[in-house]
């Protein structure tokens, strides 16, 4: 189960990937097409999906290598008990909300796709499409937070103790 949970958070970050480098093309083309009048209408908006899909898409993966920003002044200021106490409910939290999120997310997508709804940009790309990269990314998000508050509860959690920030090399 660790390896299927750890590729999927790998597959979404290589869509983020993915989209990161279809974000570059479209502000590429769009500056080409400034000056060479190519005819490429919403390379502006499709850029700007691209970089949505980007964000939502990696964001389990950036948990899950413990990247995200943790405010520990009050964990570090409480004694073991209280704080495996205070990462349970925050955990417990963060599913709930990105449950919710996740939730959310599909159901705007499908209602963007049974409702025909259109970007109003020149491009009229339906939205449906754009938003799959969102729901995709909160699905694989909350996934990530149970994943995280179940090593939490069976005491297997690993906590990046280190006061710099990671850089993955």
């Amino acid at each position: 189960m660790r390896k299927a949970l750890d590729t999927l958070y790998d597959a979404a970050a290589w869509l983020a990937a993915a989209c990161m480098t279809g974000t570059l093309v479209m502000v590429v083309l769009g500056m080409v097409d400034r000056y060479i009048t190519l005819g490429l209408p919403g390379t502006d908006m499709y850029a700007g999906y691209f970089m949505a899909g980007a964000g939502f898409l990696a964001l389990a993966h950036t948990l899950k290598r413990g990247e995200h920003i943790r405010v520990t002044l009050l964990l570090a200021s409480v004694g073991p008990r209280a704080r495996r106490v205070l990462e349970r409910f925050s955990l417990l939290v963060a599913v709930l909300l990105s449950g919710a999120l996740a939730w959310y997310s599909i159901v705007l997508a499908y209602q963007s796709w049974s409702f025909h709804d259109v970007s109003t940009g020149n491009d009229a790309t339906p939205l449906w499409i754009p938003q799959i990269g969102m729901a995709l990314g909160t699905v694989v998000l909350c996934v990530a937070f149970v994943d995280e508050l179940q090593l939490e509860w069976r005491g297997l959690r690993v906590v990046v103790q280190s006061d710099e920030a990671l850089h993955n090399e």
